[in-house]
């Protein structure tokens, strides 16, 4: 997994409501907390953005993946991003799909558009991608 090139800011705090953006079976998740990375700061949250790897419980879907954790990769963001050739993008929803533990994607189309700095960080989702943004 490499580094970004672009400034992101992280605004999807544990008990955040993600919709799945995949056929795997789930339609929405909650955040549990972010894979890797933790804020060096006593009582502070660790917060999430585009690419990053969470953990986090699917409230609404199949009975395979109802009330179970599961890692998830946040591809949308409402929230402004800023690229390194000065560009912004933001998207409309936040949205995530979900990952195995080699972070290959479980399902096998991906609705709606996805970040650039996704398929920079994780080659193989780029393949179940319908748009790159």
């Amino acid at each position: 997994m490499k580094g970004l090139s672009t400034h992101i800011v992280k605004t999807l705090v544990p008990g955040a409501v993600i919709p799945c953006a995949d056929n795997s079976g789930a339609y929405e998740f909650r955040m549990i907390h972010l894979i890797g990375k933790t804020d060096g700061r006593h009582g502070k949250m660790s917060a999430a953005g585009i690419g990053d790897i969470v953990s986090a419980s699917v409230r609404k879907g199949t009975a395979t993946y109802l009330k179970k954790p599961v890692r998830v990769v946040i591809i949308r963001q409402k929230q402004t991003i800023r690229r390194s050739n000065g560009m912004r993008v933001k998207f409309e929803d936040n949205a995530g799909i979900m990952v195995s533990d080699d972070n290959l994607p479980i399902g096998t189309e991906v609705k709606g558009a996805m970040a650039r700095e996704v398929v920079e960080r994780f080659v193989k989702i780029a393949g179940v991608a319908s748009r790159i943004v």
